[in-house]
C-alpha cells in the first residue's frame, strides 16, 4: 500500500508551497487563500498529480489510458466536501454530531422504523421471487437483505448525488484521510475498466459509498454480483444486483444460515454490565443460569441453549439489552457500529411482524467526541482496556467504564454521562 500513497505527502507539501506563494504574491493573508488564483494553482497541482501519480498506479492495475482519460476529462476538485485539508483554511472542528455518538435512542426513532417497515413489507412482496432465489443461493434471510437496502438508501429511493470519481480523487488529494481514499480511487478506475460502466453512472455519497447498497469501490470489486444476469454489476439501477450484492457481502463475511441475529432480553441487576461484548461469549444456557430471560420473563428459546451468545448493552444500563449471535457481528462488518447492526436486526424482525423494542432508552447527556476521547485516555492511563482511543463509546469503553465504576463502588451503568466526563477532567 505504501507505494501507492507515499507520493501524497510530497504533493501536499508542494501544494501548500504553491498556494502560499500565490497568496503572498497577491498580498493576501493565508485565511483568504480561497482567491481564484489560489484555487487555480491547486487545480493545476491536482491535474499534475492525476497524470504523474494516479495514472502510473492505475496502469499497474490494468486500467487503459482511454478509460483513464475519459474518466478524468472533466473532473475538478470538489471544494465543498467535508474533511478536506485546504491550505490557508483553518481546520474544521471534528466533533461528531451523529445520533449514535450522542444518544443511542435517537438512532431508533419510531417514525423512521415504522416508515421503513411499511415500505419494506411492500417491497418484500414485490421482489419476492428474486429475494427467495437470493436467500436460497446465499443463505441470508430476505428480511435482513431488505433491511440493509432500506437503511442504506431507503430502498434505492435516495439516490447518491456525487460523482464517485470526483469525491474519491478530491479526498485522496486534499482529504484528511487521503491514504484511505487513494486505493478506493484506483478501485473505482478498475470498475470503469472491468464493468464498462460510464463514469457518470458511478454516483456516491460524499464519502464515496456507491449505489443502492452503498459499497465503497474496493468492496464493489470483491462482493458486488450480477443478480439479474445481464452481464453487469449495476448496483445503481438494478434492484436484483443491489440485493444480491448485499447478500453476497454478508455470506462472504461469515453469515451462518439458519441462525438469527439476536433477541432482546432482561438482564437482572445481579448480572454485571461489564460482561458485555464479543470477547465474552458463552453458551446461552449459561446466560439463562445467570437469570437472563427474554423481555417479558419468558425463558430463552430451547434451540439456542447450546449456541454461543454475547451480551449487548449499547447504552449500558441506560437502554435495552440483547443476547446476540455471531451473525450480529457479521452485520457489523457492513458498518462498524453496534447500533447499525442492531437497527438492521430489529428492522428485519419488524418486517417479519415483530413489535417495537420493549426496553426504554434513558435520556442521555450530550457529550462531545473530544470529551469521550479524553476520558478514554485517562481510563487507559489507569490500566483499563478501552479498545481504540477514538472518542466513540464502543463495547470496550463501556466495559471499562463499568469496571472503573465498580472499583470506586459507584453504581455500574457502563455508559458515560456529564458527571463522569467531569470526573476525568
Amino acid at each position: 500500500m505504501s507505494d501507492l500513497v507515499s507520493p501524497l505527502d510530497h504533493v501536499r507539501a508542494a501544494l501548500l508551497a504553491v498556494v502560499l506563494c500565490t497568496v503572498l504574491a497577491a498580498g493576501l493573508p493565508p485565511a483568504r487563500a480561497q482567491a481564484p488564483d489560489a484555487r487555480q494553482a491547486v487545480e493545476a497541482q491536482f491535474r499534475d498529480w492525476l497524470v504523474q501519480t494516479v495514472w502510473l498506479d492505475a496502469q499497474k492495475r490494468g486500467v487503459s489510458r482511454e478509460t483513464f482519460d475519459r474518466a478524468f476529462a472533466a473532473i475538478t476538485l470538489d471544494w465543498d466536501l467535508p474533511e478536506l485539508q485546504i491550505p490557508g483554511r483553518p481546520a474544521a472542528p471534528g466533533e461528531q454530531k451523529q445520533a449514535e455518538f450522542q444518544s443511542p435512542g435517537r438512532y431508533f426513532a419510531e417514525a423512521q422504523l415504522a416508515s421503513l417497515t411499511k415500505t419494506g413489507s411492500g417491497l418484500l412482496k414485490r421482489w419476492e421471487s428474486i429475494l427467495v432465489a437470493i436467500e436460497q443461493l446465499y443463505g441470508v434471510p430476505r428480511e435482513i437483505v431488505v433491511a440493509i437496502w432500506g437503511r442504506e438508501s431507503h430502498f434505492g429511493r435516495v439516490a447518491p448525488r456525487h460523482q464517485a470519481l470526483r469525491v474519491l480523487s478530491t479526498q485522496a488529494f486534499l482529504g484528511r484521510r487521503g491514504a484511505l481514499y487513494y486505493p478506493e480511487l484506483l478501485a473505482a478506475l478498475v470498475i470503469l475498466e472491468e464493468d464498462h460502466l460510464p463514469g457518470e453512472t458511478l454516483l456516491s455519497s460524499w464519502a464515496g459509498a456507491m449505489g443502492q447498497p452503498q459499497l465503497l469501490p474496493s468492496k464493489f470489486l470483491r462482493f458486488a454480483v450480477d443478480g439479474d444476469g445481464d452481464g453487469r454489476r449495476d448496483i445503481w439501477r438494478s434492484v436484483p444486483d443491489a440485493l444480491a450484492s448485499i447478500a453476497n457481502y454478508l455470506r462472504e463475511h461469515g453469515w451462518r444460515p439458519g441462525q438469527g441475529w439476536g433477541i432482546e432480553v432482561h438482564v437482572p441487576a445481579s448480572v454485571s454490565c461489564t460482561l458485555e461484548g464479543p470477547r465474552q461469549g458463552r453458551p446461552a444456557r449459561e446466560w439463562a443460569r445467570l437469570g437472563i430471560t427474554r423481555v417479558g420473563g419468558a425463558a430463552l428459546p430451547p434451540e439456542s441453549r447450546n449456541t454461543t451468545a454475547f451480551l449487548l448493552m449499547p447504552a449500558g444500563r441506560l437502554g435495552p439489552s440483547f443476547l446476540v449471535s455471531e451473525n450480529f457481528y457479521v452485520l457489523k462488518q457492513y458498518n462498524e457500529s453496534d447500533l447499525y447492526a442492531l437497527f438492521i436486526g430489529h428492522l428485519a424482525d419488524r418486517l417479519r411482524g415483530a413489535s417495537a423494542l420493549t426496553g426504554h432508552w434513558s435520556p442521555l447527556d450530550l457529550m462531545k467526541r473530544s470529551d469521550i476521547w479524553a476520558m478514554q485516555k485517562r481510563l487507559q492511563a489507569e490500566g483499563y482496556d478501552v479498545g481504540k482511543v477514538d472518542g466513540l463509546v464502543g463495547f470496550a469503553t463501556r466495559t471499562a467504564i463499568g469496571q472503573w465504576q465498580a472499583r470506586g463502588q459507584r453504581q455500574e451503568t457502563c455508559f458515560p454521562d456529564a458527571a463522569l466526563i467531569e470526573a476525568f477532567r
